[in-house]
């Protein structure tokens, strides 16, 4: 079994941006959760503070003001000196005396360096303390002050005000954003690792690398559109994208046929008639494959039936809109319910022959175990050149392994990232064990 190696060639950059914009939800989700969590948590932990401010000036008593700002070493001296006056507990028990009252705060008071001017601040709970301990500080620092020096005072340069909003920020709060930021990055990034650890074919150019086999053929990533040609991703009421519609692209059809030429080129080489198309998982586009393969071949003037194998999820009916679901279905044909002419259905449209499924069996696994299933096989391998049979996915059922048995050769469809590739080689190994040969791998629906 070959192993991938995770190199730049291998990882489609358009891919990996798909995959964030697919799971966007993922990303907004983490973001939103982690900016409502640091806003709770910068609620709930945050205590506001305010502050009140004054500024102040250092005067000498009795001289003049040119002395005072000529002595700048002087000044800062002084201004050392009544930093501690103002966070002395002297002053602390001189301002509850003048208040009256318990006020909570904390003072601190800074020279501007080079000058001789004081920043007296006082940082309390509420606005209202914050003011009411300013005052009180400028009222009393002189009874304290005396004592330590005469020959200076202080003069108010900026009254102080009651502080209006908080002068300190949560950090939650404050840094929210960049948590969000970081949050959605983070994300992104999971989702990035987890498609690079995937170990599925992520770009066509690898497949021969990683699979097990032939690749018959890359058809493209094609958008579904409607009659007015307005684009979407829901399948009902939108037409199936088939080769020979006017909806699909020119480099869609012609990618099917490619494919179509390279399969019957095994088939004439193998003489092979009956041809199995399945896929590892669901939603890999076997079904429309498989119709697409067996309009090319028709294309060539061979008859060709289109045999719809699925017995538990039909849907080639759906897949050329079939209206007439009250017919008899292959089911019936292989339990001896049906005669094969009621069943295959000749379509002047499309030149197939059609042996539709119309609803899922109770029990497929005993439905194709059935001693007719060889028996109509024989009978179509008679009338037609090929039958081209849609097969549920291996990793569904164990459908598959029984037709595979009836099968001259197995086609595998395999879809951009979705199945593991050591899981896709696997079901080689059961296609070789089964059927005796494998005509290869039919890359589906790759945006490279």
């Amino acid at each position: 079994m070959k192993e991938q190696e995770l190199t730049l060639d291998s990882v489609s950059l358009s891919g990996a941006l798909r995959q964030i914009r697919m799971n966007w939800w993922v990303v907004v989700c983490l973001a939103l959760a982690v900016f409502l969590g640091a806003t709770g948590l910068g609620t709930l932990a945050y205590t506001p503070e305010y502050t009140a401010k004054a500024t102040l000036v250092i005067r000498v008593k009795d001289t003049g003001t040119d002395k005072a700002y000529s002595s700048l070493s002087q000044t800062s001296q002084m201004a050392a000196v009544y930093s501690e006056v103002f966070q002395s507990d002297a002053l602390a028990n001189r301002i509850a005396q003048s208040i009256g009252e318990e006020v909570e705060g904390e003072i601190t008071c800074t020279s501007i360096e080079e000058t001789n001017l004081l920043n007296l601040e006082v940082t309390s709970p509420t606005p209202r303390e914050a003011f009411l301990f300013i005052h009180a500080a400028l009222a009393n620092y002189e009874d304290v002050a005396d004592y330590v020096f005469s020959n200076a005072m202080l003069e108010i340069l900026q009254e102080p005000s009651a502080p209006e909003e908080p002068s300190n920020t949560s950090l939650f709060m404050q840094y929210r954003l960049h948590l969000t930021v970081l949050a959605a990055a983070g994300a992104a990034a999971l989702i990035l690792l987890i498609y690079l650890m995937r170990n599925t074919v992520k770009v066509s150019a690898k497949a021969s690398t990683l699979l097990d086999g032939k690749v018959l053929g890359v058809v493209p990533y094609e958008v579904k559109q409607t009659e007015g040609g307005k684009r979407t991703r829901k399948r009902k009421g939108v037409p199936a994208l088939l080769l020979t519609s006017s909806l699909v692209s020119m480099n869609f059809a012609e990618a099917s046929r490619r494919v179509a030429t390279r399969l019957e080129a095994h088939l004439q080489k193998k003489k092979f008639q009956v041809i199995l198309v399945d896929s590892v998982a669901e939603n890999e586009g076997k079904s429309t494959v498989s119709a697409n393969l067996a309009l090319a071949l028709a294309e060539r003037g061979k008859n060709v039936a289109l045999v719809d194998g699925d017995l538990r999820k039909p849907a080639q009916w759906r897949v050329f809109d079939e209206q007439n679901v009250k017919r008899p279905s292959f089911s019936d044909v292989v339990m001896g319910k049906a005669a094969l002419e009621d069943v295959l259905v000749h379509n002047p449209r499309t030149g197939l022959w059609e042996a539709f499924q119309f609803k899922a069996v109770k029990n497929p696994v005993a439905v194709l175990n059935s001693p007719n299933l060889p028996a109509v096989l024989d009978a179509l391998r008679d009338s037609m050149d090929y039958i081209i049979i849609d097969c549920a996915p291996v990793a569904a059922a164990a459908d598959a392994e029984v037709l595979m048995r009836h099968a001259d050769t197995t086609v595998l469809v395999v879809r951009q990232d979705v199945s593991d590739v050591r899981v896709i080689n696997d079901t080689v190994d059961l296609i070789w064990k089964s059927s005796g040969d494998f005509a290869g791998f039919v890359l589906n629906s790759f945006r490279d």
